[in-house]
């Protein structure tokens, strides 16, 4: 079994999806084979790899609910990842996985027995029995943070869940590393996030840094990675250094 990454933050637009599918397209560049799973009931990953998700056979909810195998949910995505994909009703049933034996197993139980370098998980932007499961089925997690002002907030409910199922359900889990996004080289703000980062994160915030970017934020709304999009662009170079660091990562513990 390859390694599973929770791709993690429960504060929205700080970049997750996007580090999600063009970190997973980057790796595929590496001639790693790449499994994407969105868990986040917005589906953000799976319309931003180019999959409808309104005209979906088999989802992630199917899965979870034990309705459908693992091979009748996955479906072929760009840039040849494939994908677990997702749509809105997946919120719903989240009610249903309450009542289930095992609920916090219930994507693990699955994703052990699949046979992909690296299955990287799209999260919700909340702490829920979706995120946990997440969390359960993990090897690491990566938390991107956007260079802002408030970059910090909340990290610390997050680390608590995250200690929290390392302490009980997944003991093997780790932190991969933290990410920043939507850097801006041009003001101090930018810079002195970084530094507060590093302060508190040293050596596990990763030196890649991901610019403030126009065609990264175009793509996914072509169904496009950005290699795909825009492969000479800020955001691709970036990616693609994000790419070689988490693999040099993962294979150098």
């Amino acid at each position: 079994m390859g390694h599973i990454i929770a791709v993690i933050n429960q504060k929205g637009g700080v970049g997750k999806t996007t580090t999600v599918i063009n970190l997973a397209s980057f790796l595929k560049r590496l001639n790693q084979s790449v499994l994407v799973v969105d868990i986040d009931p917005q589906g953000n990953a799976t319309s931003g790899l180019g999959v409808d998700k309104q005209l979906l056979e088999g989802s992630i909810k199917e899965l979870l609910l034990n309705e459908r195998p693992l091979e009748q949910v996955v479906v072929h995505a760009a840039d040849g990842i494939h994908l677990i994909p997702t749509n809105q009703s997946l919120a719903a049933s989240e009610l249903d996985l309450v009542n289930l034996e095992r609920r916090e197993f219930r994507l693990k139980q699955y994703l052990e027995r699949s046979n992909y370098d690296y299955v990287i998980i799209d999260c919700p932007p909340s702490l829920s029995l979706l995120t946990v499961n997440a969390l359960t089925a993990a090897d690491s997690i990566l938390i991107p943070v956007q260079a802002e002002y408030y970059a910090l907030e909340g990290l610390g409910q997050l680390l608590e869940v995250f200690q929290l199922v390392k302490n009980g359900l997944n003991p093997n889990i780790e932190l991969l590393g933290v990410l920043l996004t939507m850097y801006d080289k041009r003001t101090a703000l930018s810079e002195q996030v970084r530094l507060e980062v590093k302060n508190h994160f040293g050596d596990k915030l990763f030196t890649t840094v991901i610019p403030r970017n126009v065609r990264l934020a175009e793509a996914p709304s072509f169904g496009k990675t950005i290699n795909s999009y825009d492969k000479w662009s800020k955001g691709a170079r970036a990616y693609s250094s994000l790419a070689k660091e988490v693999h040099k990562r993962v294979k150098s513990p």
